[in-house]
């Protein structure tokens, strides 16, 4: 795991590539705590409190699939859902724990012998029960007194315990209950014999500050490993979890993207990376995993990441502004709080009416473009008044624009044409393309598959032109309304091996697969013109 940086200075002793640092404030080593675990385990619950986000539903499929990642991930434990709501959410979780993985499968339920057989019938080997405890939760939803509350748990736990599972036990609304019934209950449930606690922050009401001095007071009688969940209505959910951790938390309850109840839950890849970076708390999670499993679960789940999301965001690693790409480019300390691989991100410069010179060459550099200061100015002044009319400058656009001012648009030969081009699909037939290409005046015939009509079509172009040749980048988007609208198709291309060596293609049609493959063609002969493949 990553060594804890102390400063955003450059540690020679620190281990592992550049790559691998984190440039966290000096001043964190001062809010260290000695309660604080030198490692947490992390309890996903994506599958059954990230399934609960209004407008989310899983299939099986989709579950299955989440449940690998998470487990390729490195998560504990994975709280695979609900088990007594449907037999469909029986039915999942039984295919999941089925599938052999490394991480403990866990199931929820209530403080009734049903809940429990219902979880454990399913082939989980961890439950999850809990019963509320706050005064309001007691009184207008449960309607029992503490003593039934708390015999209701024991009672649980016990009957858990013997069906031969790891038990985890929760007071729900744990955090608006009194403090002396709330000690009461970690008491009782521990000589009943659970192996876990869980302090919930059921509905996101505590600062950190609240979170620190509860887990310390609970902490007085919990010598079972205490676990939190934390909910974000006040934007404090991570936050909260740190705060739990740092006073003697050993295990974490997230979210992938923070999904969840209402405003989500504590987000996987920011409790891990803050727990990491300010309080040096080691976890199993492969953090270079975290881009990729983050896009997993929005495509899934049909939930899309905010740009501005902290660690997975689009511009967790954007920058625009002169001054910060200067800097970036020479020291990413400067303006990074740690490297995009260490979270599987990339940097991206981007332009706008804060570009430098700095980020425009930077950027033309990768596809192999190199101006004269003179044209680079030229190039940066019109990106600059493009951008204040309102208009956004992809790479495509860059391109164009950097080989239009240099005068090279009329000048360049067309190396490559797609002379024909033929794409079959349909229902239990794997797509498949041919396509005939003519490249600097020879015809080359080649077929492919894919997973769709768009990757066959490309994988047949590469296939006829060159093996060297890998996709990058593609983007789709619509520009107008309705089944017939019109797309834009962006595709950026590498040569293997070579970063520096890109080009990017654009086109716009009414037909995706068409558009598509004018989008490639481009981007090809933009590739052979500058570099035989």
């Amino acid at each position: 795991m990553t060594e804890l940086r102390s400063s955003c200075s450059q540690d020679s002793n620190a281990r592992g590539p550049e790559a691998d640092r984190i440039f966290t404030s000096h001043f964190n080593r001062f809010a260290l705590d000695s309660s604080t675990p030198a490692s947490v385990e992390i309890l996903d619950t994506t599958l059954r409190d990230g399934e609960q986000t209004p407008g989310v539903a899983l299939s099986l499929e989709d579950k299955v699939r989440i449940a690998q990642m998470l487990d390729d991930l490195g998560v504990d434990v994975i709280e695979a859902g609900f088990p007594r709501t449907s037999k469909g959410e029986q039915d999942a979780i039984r295919k999941i724990c089925s599938l052999g993985l490394n991480a403990k499968i866990c199931g929820l339920a209530r403080c009734s012998k049903q809940d429990i057989d219902s979880a454990v019938d399913a082939g989980v080997n961890y439950v999850h029960t809990f019963i509320a405890t706050s005064e309001s939760h007691m009184k207008n939803k449960l309607k029992m007194t503490k003593e039934e509350v708390r015999s209701r748990a024991v009672e649980a736990v016990e009957y858990a315990k013997s069906r031969g599972v790891i038990v985890e036990f929760s007071c729900e609304d744990g955090t608006r209950t009194e403090l002396e019934f709330l000690k009461e209950m970690h008491i009782a449930v521990q000589e009943a014999g659970v192996d876990k606690i869980n302090l919930p922050d059921t509905v996101g009401t505590m600062s950190p500050a609240a979170m620190e001095y509860l887990v310390s007071e609970v902490m007085r009688v919990t010598r079972v490993p205490l676990s939190t969940h934390c909910h974000d209505d006040f934007g404090m959910a991570t936050a909260n979890s740190l705060a739990a951790v740092r006073k003697g938390a050993r295990q974490v309850h997230v979210c992938v993207n923070g999904l969840g109840e209402r405003a989500g839950n504590a987000a996987l890849e920011e409790v891990v990376m803050g727990l990491l970076a300010f309080l040096n708390v080691r976890t199993n999670i492969d953090t270079r995993k975290l881009g990729m499993a983050s896009k997993t679960v929005a495509r899934l789940t049909g939930m899309p990441i905010s740009d501005s999301k902290a660690i997975v965001g689009n511009n967790a690693f954007a920058h625009e502004s002169g001054i910060h790409v200067h800097g970036v480019l020479k020291d990413p300390s400067t303006y990074e709080a740690f490297s995009p691989e260490l979270v599987g991100m990339q940097r991206n410069i981007v332009m706008g009416k804060h570009t430098g010179a700095h980020s425009v060459k930077e950027k033309l550099s990768e596809y192999g473009i190199t101006l004269t200061d003179n044209l680079l100015a030229d190039v940066v002044d019109k990106i600059k008044r493009l951008a204040e009319s309102g208009k956004n400058v992809d790479d495509a656009e860059l391109v164009a624009l950097a080989l239009h001012i240099a005068g090279q648009v009329d000048k360049e030969r067309r190396h490559v044409k797609l002379k024909e081009f033929t794409v079959f699909t349909g229902m239990n037939i794997t797509p498949t393309s041919t396509v005939v290409v003519e490249i600097d005046g020879v015809l080359t015939r080649s077929s492919d598959v894919g997973i769709g009509p768009v990757d066959a079509a490309l994988n047949a172009i590469r296939s006829a032109v060159s093996k060297n040749i890998s996709l990058t980048e593609y983007r789709l988007s619509a520009i107008t309304g309705g089944s017939d609208a019109l797309c834009e198709v962006t595709v950026k291309l590498k040569l293997n091996g070579d970063q520096k060596v890109m080009s990017v293609g654009k086109s716009i049609g009414s037909d995706i697969v068409l558009t598509s493959v004018d989008a490639a063609m481009e981007a090809i002969d933009r590739l052979m013109a500058r570099q035989k493949l």
